[in-house]
């Protein structure tokens, strides 16, 4: 991977607060990044980025969800950044649940509150699908593929980037997607970097999950402006499959800004959700 795109990752990395650890955690697919923030015997909250965006995306939440909470940001594995495949094929989805065990056994882990966006977000609903006994909490902020599928026009767009990305036309699908939502400029430089060197890793992905078995409990966060899919309709669904989880739009964001410019508001709600009684009535440890 080029310097430059390094160069952007460690304009946001620089950006987490004072006392952020790097991490690397060897598992069988390869070395895993992951930045660490928070007093060390605080409740884990693991951060799974969306597609392209790498764990020094959440650099505007670490402050507040390290404040209650030890939080480890993790580079998914087949996506850009700093974690590299080494060992182990990293091809199906149930290769991308092995290696995320394999990441919180590193961490040393037995279970955490996962927090997911976009792309992240399905891969923390498979994840709490896969192996619920270690979700102890799940959060999913405006995920894809977990209520549904992407709004008609969306994907045919985002693939066309993904599949002929120059810096002019990736930035221009990100102007689209958050138009007037507001666009972090160190995360769209990152991005837009990022977007040329995706194909070579090839994230893993996989089908549209059934979230229906989903039993510890959920937040659901969708970003009122949202190109990837209806927020509305999709909250709905949500309510529908999970009538026990909570669910809410934040106006006023776009997918992808969502975590960023919408850093304050998702930060109190998240910390909210976590830190609520539990169903017998005792908060999560």
């Amino acid at each position: 991977m080029s310097d430059p795109y390094f160069a952007a990752y460690d304009a946001l990395l620089a950006r987490w607060p004072a006392g952020t650890a790097e991490l690397t955690v060897p598992t069988a697919y390869g070395p895993t990044r992951v930045h660490a923030y928070g007093p060390a015997d605080s409740p884990p909250l693991v951060l799974l980025h969306g597609g392209g965006a790498t764990g020094t995306a959440w650099f505007a939440n670490a402050p507040a969800l390290g404040a209650r909470h030890r939080v480890y940001a993790v580079d998914i594995l087949g996506d850009v950044g700093r974690s590299e495949r080494a060992g182990l094929p990293l091809r199906t989805p149930e290769d991308l649940m092995a290696w995320l065990d394999a990441v919180l056994d590193g961490l040393e882990l037995p279970a955490a509150a996962l927090c997911g966006h976009s792309y992240g977000g399905w891969v923390a609903a498979a994840y709490a699908l896969h192996a619920p006994l270690r979700v102890r909490r799940l959060v999913l902020l405006d995920p894809t593929q977990v209520f549904g599928g992407y709004r008609p026009g969306y994907l045919p767009r985002a693939l066309w980037m993904l599949l002929r990305p120059t810096e002019q036309r990736v930035g221009a699908y990100l102007d689209w997607e958050t138009a007037g939502t507001g666009v972090d400029e160190d995360f769209r430089r990152l991005y837009v970097l990022g977007a040329g060197l995706r194909g070579r890793g090839r994230p893993v992905v996989g089908r549209t999950l059934d979230p229906a078995p989903l039993a510890m409990p959920v937040l659901a966060l969708f970003a009122g402006h949202s190109r990837v899919h209806d927020a509305a309709t999709t909250a709905e669904r949500a309510r529908r499959l999970l009538p026990r989880a909570r669910v809410q739009v934040l106006p006023g964001l776009g997918h992808h800004a969502l975590p960023i410019a919408g850093a304050a508001a998702v930060d109190a709600i998240v910390l909210d959700f976590l830190a609520a009684p539990s169903a017998k009535g005792r908060p999560p440890r």
